[in-house]
């Protein structure tokens, strides 16, 4: 499985549009609007390398209220318990 975080800059006009048709893509399985630069980011969970620019180059250009893009592609995946263990290293010895 290939996972992208997909970051969207949206034209004015999409703003209000554009989270339902970035989701109804397929192999986008979440989208979030976001603050800051970008409006809104996607996850991308494909197959393949060759799914993954259908999504960028072919579907997403088809969509109207898209200004630009960034697709950061994913190396690794860490869970919450992951997550926890790395950021609670000694933690624990100094509660009590």
């Amino acid at each position: 499985m290939l996972t992208a975080v997909l970051l969207v800059k949206s034209t004015r006009g999409g703003l209000t549009s554009l989270g339902p048709k970035l989701a109804d893509v397929p192999g986008i399985s979440e989208v979030y609007t976001v603050t800051g630069e970008w409006d809104f980011v996607a996850i991308v969970r494909v197959r393949e390398h060759e799914q993954l620019a259908d999504v960028v180059t072919q579907r997403l250009t088809k969509i109207e209220g898209i200004e630009r893009t960034q697709t950061m592609v994913a190396f690794q995946q860490f869970s919450a318990h992951d997550l926890e263990a790395m950021f609670g290293l000694g933690l624990e010895d100094r509660q009590g």
